[in-house]
């Protein structure tokens, strides 16, 4: 049996990244924001989630779309999925995991193992398809339809009570009936397990049917050496059916486990989206586009910063539609960084399956999403800041592919403008050749500049009222030649005086002027 909630075609692989090797760009968007809101205090939510992060990038539209169906029949019964949950975790807790374990070399252990673990097991698994069958009116999804209907064929009535009376007599409550032939040296050959008869199944009927004559040879309880005979014959018995039984067990359980971790991604959405609903954070499902070079958002927020901030925060509408090139320029903070890191998590969370923290999204599918954050000096002094931003780049390129999509955030400041702003052209250039979606934020004039009159490209501007005020949105506009430095200093200092006030704002017309004419 397969569950294939996940994928339509294949199993999910549970298993999360190691503390290694984390997600790259984990740091830059702050998922860990993101991953424990979803995971609500559960760490194995916290690892699922982040393995689903970790390999969204292998999802393909269809892949994507399932998830989606799937998750909306979730946010549409919550409380029927967590029960389905709260039963695929049962065998997994602390007070049941003993009646679910695998364990022994010999073959008595393993047959004694196994079918302890099956009655357990179809224990879950009965209760699982009552509830399912109850419930399955409510769900529409080609997802959870096909999990209904794996359940109903595979564990009808006559089945689940069949494999219970088989497991019962594989408890051996009266015995083993093994049958043998006598070999050269008194030895026994052709050891066969066989079938109680019916008069061995119950006292009245030995009693009550008669049998063929037969001898009984009782052990004296200090007979270690017969003991061991004993042992060695019932092995012998066992080991016929034992790998079955194992490996029957194996199967059923890691059906239960492949359940556990597969509902546990779609808990972890909605923990999410209850989140999100607490603080008034709408969300909504994104169109993905199989081909590159589609971006179009309306009211794109970031996630993490409405998680952290407990309340709904500032959204932007951009229209990027076969572009691949976006740059985004304009005051200090002013809400550039803010809208890189809604587009990178919008980006994972989309290729997750999930919804998105947007009032639409259509966004191109794409190969991995890399990020390129300035970082602080380095404390050891082991390299400069811009050997260390080259340095990061040069990873970039190594396992970077076609239609990907990386996130520069002022990136190549660390030298001066000229050498930044050509590094940064050279780059991006070679990007663009090869299909790569690239956001870069910048206060580099000269970089921007460089890409005025490129096709691929589309300009994006903080903006910014006429008395310095940010509104943290981002409009469509070309980059300005100056640093709004004036209006910052005073807003932090406040002592700047009127006259140095209007001579920066005759300054910043002028740079208007000057671009408009460019």
């Amino acid at each position: 049996m397969k569950v294939h909630l996940m994928h339509p075609d294949r199993d999910f692989d549970a298993k999360p990244p190691s503390s290694k090797t984390p997600i790259p760009c984990a740091q830059d968007l702050g998922l860990d924001v993101l991953l424990n809101a979803a995971a609500a205090g559960d760490h194995y939510l916290h690892d699922i989630m982040a393995e689903a992060c970790a390999h969204a990038w292998g999802n393909d539209i269809a892949t994507v779309l399932y998830r989606q169906a799937v998750l909306q029949d979730c946010l549409a019964n919550p409380a029927v999925v967590r029960q389905f949950y709260a039963i695929a975790t049962e065998p997994f807790s602390r007070d049941h995991s003993w009646s679910f374990s695998l364990y022994g070399r010999d073959a008595a252990s393993r047959v004694s193992s196994g079918v302890h673990t099956l009655q357990s097991s179809l224990d879950v698994l009965g209760r699982l398809r009552d509830t399912c069958i109850h419930h399955a009116n409510r769900f529409t999804s080609s997802g959870f339809r096909r999990f209904f209907a794996t359940l109903e064929q595979n564990l009808d009535d006559a089945y689940l009570a069949a494999a219970r009376i088989d497991l019962d007599n594989l408890t051996f409550h009266n015995g083993l009936l093994l049958s043998a032939r006598v070999g050269d040296g008194g030895k026994a050959i052709g050891t066969m397990l066989r079938k109680p008869q019916p008069r061995d199944l119950s006292w009245m009927r030995r009693i009550l049917t008669p049998g063929e004559p037969s001898f009984t040879y009782q052990l004296h309880p200090r007979d270690d050496a017969g003991a061991r005979a004993f042992g060695e014959l019932q092995d012998r018995g066992l080991s016929l059916i034992s790998d079955a039984i194992y490996q029957s067990a194996e199967h059923v359980l890691d059906f239960i486990k492949a359940l556990r971790a597969e509902l546990a991604f779609y808990l972890g959405c909605l923990n999410l989206g209850e989140r999100f609903e607490q603080i008034g954070e709408a969300v909504a499902f994104p169109e993905p586009r199989e081909s590159q070079g589609h971006f179009r958002c309306k009211n794109l927020r970031d996630a993490c910063l409405a998680l952290t901030m407990g309340r709904p925060v500032v959204g932007n509408d951009v229209d990027a539609e076969g572009k691949q090139l976006i740059i985004i320029t304009g005051a200090n903070r002013g809400g550039k960084s803010t809208f890189l890191r809604s587009v990178g998590l919008a980006q994972l969370m989309m290729q997750c399956g999930s919804f998105v923290t947007a009032d639409a999204l259509a966004i191109s599918l794409h190969s991995g999403l890399f990020t390129h954050y300035k970082r602080e000096e380095d404390r050891d002094m082991r390299s400069g800041k811009f050997d260390e931003e080259l340095v990061r780049t040069n990873a970039i390129a190594d396992d970077i592919h076609r239609s990907a999509m990386v996130l520069f955030n002022e990136s190549f400041a660390a030298t001066h403008e000229r050498e930044g702003s050509e590094i940064a052209r050279q780059i991006v250039t070679a990007l663009l050749e090869n299909n790569v979606t690239i956001f870069f934020v910048s206060h580099m004039y000269e970089f921007a500049r460089s890409f005025l009159d490129d096709e691929r490209a589309l300009f994006l501007r903080a903006d910014r009222g006429e008395d310095g005020v940010r509104t943290f949105r981002l409009i469509t506009a070309k980059p300005l030649p100056q640093s709004f430095g004036a209006d910052l200093y005073e807003r932090i200092f406040g002592n700047v005086s009127g006259e140095a006030t209007r001579r920066s704002r005759r300054l910043d017309r002028a740079g208007v002027e000057r671009a408009k004419t460019r």
